[in-house]
């Protein structure tokens, strides 16, 4: 398969632009339909010509899909000096002088120019995502299982499935948000660990940032939410999750295993 390759370096986080590939405004802006405002595993894409892709990898690694006949891949490379986003684009050409032809001067142009609009896109989405207010979210693990709390309210979130966590108040750090939003959920105060997977973009100027998290003390209660689980790395795909959540579920699966 032909295949077109390009670079750049992008002076944000890998977690910021990692999360900044997942806002499906970076595609849509090219001609390329979505299911919603996030890419998730596993997501189908339309693009123009009747190309159909679907999502193959959404995580700190970068972003791919593939389709028949055409397959995007751009990987994350964390540098000294910020990100280094590689795209890829192959795909499959017509045998003979015809082929090589339309390769070189049609599906070649096409590819380069898309890469230069997107590469443009992505680094105007990671300066607005590096300044953006942030909710936080735990990733509570006990014996290998994920907690999990089901939404009461609003109507249109009533029964899905979320991390614990909120708002961080002005002034106030991530981790410290984290426990007191766990206290005031759960009733337990929990251990902030490391981040978990990208800054999910859930606004143009708010993200979801999880966090992984050990219970301190208590067994966690569903005081303001319809229910609380535990779940097994197998049980998160098929779970009805808020969308920003289902974007994380990769993640949350590497983090049990």
């Amino acid at each position: 398969m032909p295949e077109l390759r390009a670079s750049a370096l992008v002076d944000a986080p890998v977690s910021v632009v990692a999360g900044a590939l997942v806002d499906t405004s970076l595609i849509t802006g090219l001609g390329v339909r979505a299911s919603g405002p996030l890419l998730c595993l596993g997501d189908a894409l339309a693009g123009p010509f009747g190309v159909r892709l679907t999502v193959t990898r959404a995580d700190l690694s970068g972003v791919s899909a593939a389709g028949d006949f055409l397959e995007l891949h751009t990987d994350l490379v964390v540098t000294g000096a910020g990100t280094m986003v590689v795209d890829r684009v192959s795909w499959k050409s017509v045998r003979g002088v015809v082929g090589r032809f339309a390769d070189v001067t049609v599906a070649r142009g096409i590819a380069l120019r898309v890469l230069e609009k997107r590469s443009a896109l992505l680094s105007r989405r990671c300066a607005e995502l590096a300044g953006a207010r942030v909710v936080v979210g735990a990733a509570v693990v006990r014996g290998g299982r994920l907690l999990a709390q089901q939404r009461s309210f609003p109507e249109s979130h009533a029964g899905r499935w979320e991390l614990p966590g909120g708002r961080v108040e002005p002034g106030e750090k991530p981790e410290d948000a984290l426990v007191r939003e766990c206290v005031e959920e759960l009733g337990v105060p929990v251990v902030v660990g490391p981040q978990v997977g990208p800054d999910v973009p859930l606004k143009r100027d708010l993200v979801l940032r999880i966090f992984a998290a050990e219970l301190a003390g208590g067994e966690p209660e569903a005081l303001e939410h319809n229910a609380v689980r535990w779940l097994t790395a197998d049980e998160l795909p098929s779970l009805d999750w808020l969308p920003a959540d289902r974007v994380l579920v990769p993640a949350l699966q590497q983090l049990l295993t």
